[in-house]
């Protein structure tokens, strides 16, 4: 690994060398992927990373190709002392709202941990339900914690990884493309075939005929 790139990591590791200094060990990040788009569930990531893992390339998913996500996402799994995913599907999404959906798909991946962690980082989101673990919510955790961005990685590639099946049961709508979001071609097709079954109804009422 370069010299710049072990910087970087290093600088990434910040928050998570604050709380080892406290006495914590098992620092956990957690991120979500699908807060926005037309259709599909809203995914959340938790990880654990060994202390002082330095994963070469590890990075606020959005800044990496689909590629290297996809490469990073088997590394982390390999490399993580725990990690689990939180999946909230649509039907639930127009249910109880966005917000409230993110935080369920949130506390489903803590719980999903095999190991428990005695301190949660987590992007933004104040409210959770981390079951009594402390928690720091961090504003762009992503691009400021390695172990949110770990999370984020292992959100955004299985949240696409399943727009690509649903692609394959929808291919009217151009999963495969944009994830659900709402791009002019996804729009004009819900215009054009109306709704499926993982349509978000409360986001997609303005386009529906």
């Amino acid at each position: 690994m370069k010299e710049a790139e072990i910087q970087r990591l290093e600088e990434l590791s910040k928050f998570e060398k604050e709380y080892y200094a406290k006495g914590f060990h098992l620092i956990c990040g957690i991120d979500e992927a699908g807060r926005g788009p037309l259709a599909g569930p809203v995914v959340a990531g938790a990880v654990i990373l060994p202390e002082g893992a330095l994963i070469e390339g590890v990075n606020d998913s959005k800044k990496l190709s689909e590629k290297k996500r996809e490469k990073l996402y088997d590394v982390i799994t390999e490399q993580a002392l725990a990690w689990a995913v939180g999946i909230v599907d649509n039907n639930v999404i127009d249910e109880i709202n966005i917000l409230e959906a993110t935080r369920k798909a949130m506390k489903m991946a803590i719980d999903g941990l095999s190991v428990k962690p005695d301190y949660i980082l987590i992007d933004a989101e104040k409210k959770v339900d981390t079951g009594g673990i402390p928690y720091l919510p961090i504003i762009k955790g992503d691009a400021l914690s390695i172990s949110i961005a770990a999370a984020s990685i292992l959100a955004k590639v299985t949240r696409d990884r399943m727009m690509y099946e649903y692609d394959k049961v929808f291919p009217m709508y151009g999963f495969a493309k944009h994830k659900g979001y709402g791009t002019k071609a996804h729009i004009e097709a819900i215009q054009e075939n109306g709704l499926c079954m993982i349509h978000r109804k409360t986001f997609t009422k303005n386009f529906v005929k």
